[in-house]
């Protein structure tokens, strides 16, 4: 891969430019000579000043007038070719081979421009077999934002980096820091304990010494009691040292008091949790007799809903949710006298809510879901007719474009994304429930209808999970249902699942961290503020915290893959602190 560079973005006239270069390949007006090795280039002082101040500072400060050739050190005749060439020419190509050497010189000769241009090279090819080896490189020279950029890559993406060849290039206090942070983000605390084995077994004599001191990095609490007797009691080293044992059999008894006591996470760093991958949004809805604006975040590690910083400017009930690209956008809805057509934006790096384009039509009970980069708004109510048209919007435009029109008009509907089509399941057509689904596909614009549902489902969750739409809960008319079911598009059928504990209607749902979540709806008689979540490898629905307010007509979305994922989670500090009474002085050091 390459990159041709301009820092002025064409701003200087390229005729200009073209003389410059055409006196440079000519040695016309030349006035001095730059020594590289064996090599020596005609230059005009004038034009590498301009683009450098350690030339300025060279031709002006460093040497007399009347001097002609410079013997430059620390730079090979290829990259000072390159040099002159961008002074001339005001571009440079940079590629994966020449792009450390390039980046290193262009520090040593303060040419700013170059610097910015191979950080963004390195940035852009920043992945988890070359992230450690760029972000040590980066001590190498002065690139502030490039190692900041690396860092956080390592960090969020430490399950893949986990299993890279460059993992043990860590050295041992590199390793360290990066182990004790709460933002190293991962799924298991098991992943963090099978690094350390990988790191160890590079220089396994050397490095075994230090697995006592790694081992504190683990919180271990957090794995389980299966976990640490099959994986960290079989190891030889941990066997053989007198402070892992300690550690571990103090994890073990943690274990057993949380799960005694109902706990899900302390302060201590035994059970403290890391970061998630995610942050599960709560959005809107009725509370009471009242539409709600109030949005609550959900930290899957820490088990626990806290109140988001920002609420939606208005109150919102029946409206739809998505991420994308830092950002959460809330469409449509309804406040108790009017249906929506508005988007709002929340931008989760400034921090603020403000208006985008607004949908061609006002959309209550609105589906919603993101595909390539787009966001999809599918049928609702605009408050006389149910809809079946369906519209998309792109952020870079920030414009809505219409789609073909769904088969049948959904309102109380609910939609997904798996494998580059959009589903939409159920709803209510104005005089039933719908049992119906359908499948878009953005190529030929056009929907096909599947396999109906085993239920009629309005108020359904709908989600891709797995190869497979899961479609869940709803109102057949009759009751609330706990039903759940799920689509094979490679068969065409339905699969009916293990139905949840608590019966609801229009509540929100969302995968993270490979678990199917529901939140709050109309169970039948009140709304709700249960959450319980679908464990795939169980097939069970377990329980999950509580939202801190009952609501129903909510919306939910996942905020990911952002860096500042800690200004939206529950402060770690904030959890208990554990306390075992005959643990005093071990509790120093979790």
């Amino acid at each position: 891969m390459t990159r041709m560079m301009s820092p002025y973005d064409g701003k200087i006239p390229y005729k200009s430019g073209s003389v410059y270069n055409e006196l440079r390949l000519t040695g016309g007006l030349s006035d001095a000579v730059l020594k590289v090795h064996n090599d020596e280039f005609l230059i005009h002082k004038i034009i590498l000043c301009n683009c450098s101040p350690y030339f300025e500072a060279l031709f002006l400060r460093w040497s007399t007038p009347d001097q002609r050739v410079y013997v430059i050190q620390g730079v090979t005749p290829h990259i000072m070719q390159l040099f002159i060439e961008f002074a001339y020419t005001n571009f440079v190509l940079v590629t994966e081979d020449n792009v450390k050497d390039l980046l290193i010189a262009a520090d040593k000769f303060v040419m700013t421009t170059i610097v910015q241009s191979c950080c963004v090279f390195l940035a852009e090819q920043l992945c988890p077999e070359n992230c450690i080896g760029i972000w040590q490189f980066t001590k190498n020279c002065h690139t502030p934002e490039l190692q900041i950029s690396a860092y956080q890559y390592i960090l969020y993406h430490f399950e893949d980096v986990a299993a890279s060849e460059e993992l043990p290039q860590f050295t041992m206090q590199e390793f360290c820091d990066i182990l004790d942070r709460d933002d190293l983000i991962v799924k298991k605390e098991n992943t963090v304990y099978e690094a350390i084995l990988q790191w160890i077994a590079h220089a396994p004599r050397e490095r075994g010494r230090n697995l006592a001191v790694l081992l504190a990095k683990v919180r271990l609490a957090l794995t389980s009691e299966e976990y640490i007797t099959m994986n960290v009691l079989s190891n030889q080293l941990v066997q053989s040292n007198n402070k892992c044992l300690d550690m571990v059999d103090f994890a073990t008894r943690v274990i057993h008091h949380m799960v005694a006591n109902s706990v899900s996470a302390y302060c201590n760093l035994v059970a403290r949790p890391r970061l998630p991958s995610g942050i599960l949004l709560a959005i809107g809805g009725w509370s009471g007799a009242n539409p709600t604006q109030c949005i609550e975040a959900y930290d899957v590690h820490a088990n626990r809903w806290v109140s988001f910083i920002e609420d939606i400017e208005q109150p919102r009930a029946y409206c739809g949710a998505a991420f994308l690209n830092d950002a959460v956008y809330c469409l449509g809805g309804f406040d108790g006298a009017e249906h929506y057509n508005t988007v709002s934006r929340f931008d989760l790096n400034a921090r603020t809510w403000q208006e985008v384009a607004p949908m061609h039509s006002r959309r209550c009970y609105v589906s919603v879901t993101v595909l390539n980069g787009c966001i999809y708004a599918l049928g609702g109510s605009d408050g006389r007719v149910r809809l079946k048209t369906a519209e998309y919007y792109t952020p870079e435009t920030n414009q809505w474009t219409l789609i073909a029109s769904m088969h049948e008009l959904r309102s109380d509907a609910s939609c997904t994304t798996l494998n580059d089509k959009i589903y939409i399941c159920g709803g209510f057509n104005g005089n039933e429930p719908l049992q119906t689904a359908e499948y878009y596909s953005p190529d030929t614009n056009e929907w096909t209808m599947m396999t109906p549902m085993s239920s009629r489902r309005s108020g359904i969750g709908v989600i891709g999970f797995a190869d497979h739409v899961y479609a869940v809960g709803g109102y057949d008319g009759q009751t609330r249902l706990t039903s759940a079911e799920a689509y094979n598009p490679q068969t065409n059928n339905w699969i009916i699942l293990a139905p949840m504990d608590c019966p609801r209607s229009n509540f929100g749902i969302e995968v993270i961290e490979d678990r199917l979540f529901v939140a709050g709806g109309f169970n039948g008689v009140s709304t709700t503020k249960l959450v319980e979540y679908y464990d795939l490898t169980t097939g069970l629905w377990s329980p999950a915290c509580d939202m801190l307010m009952s609501r129903s007509a909510l919306t939910c979305c996942v905020m990911s893959g952002f860096y500042n994922m800690a200004h939206y989670a529950m402060l770690r500090n904030d959890l208990p602190l554990l306390f075992l009474e005959d643990d005093m002085d071990t509790e120093e050091d979790v």
